[in-house]
């Protein structure tokens, strides 16, 4: 029996427009958090940006500290009661 996981608040498109801001590849991204001792692929990293990987707290402390950002950097315009609302 194969059950269905209803999507979570997406910030992969935020995590993107990060990464594009620092005018960096998706490789260098995965190359810098490995640095970091994040054990993650740039296979992984992708489906993050694409919203079909659930992101773990260590990456997106690790993408804060690699980006320079605030953790609200990671939520900007993005519309939570909607969200919110599509997940139940």
């Amino acid at each position: 029996m194969s059950q269905k996981l209803k999507q979570d608040i997406q910030i992969g498109n935020n995590i993107r427009k990060l990464r594009k801001q620092a005018h960096m590849t998706q490789e260098q991204v995965t190359a810098h958090l490995q640095l970091q001792g994040i054990e993650i692929s740039r296979s992984s990293y992708s489906q993050i940006e694409c919203g079909t990987y659930n992101i773990r707290i260590s990456e997106l402390i690790a993408l804060a500290n690699l980006f320079q950002v605030d953790y609200n950097a990671f939520f900007e315009d993005l519309n939570l009661s909607t969200e919110i609302e599509n997940i139940k």
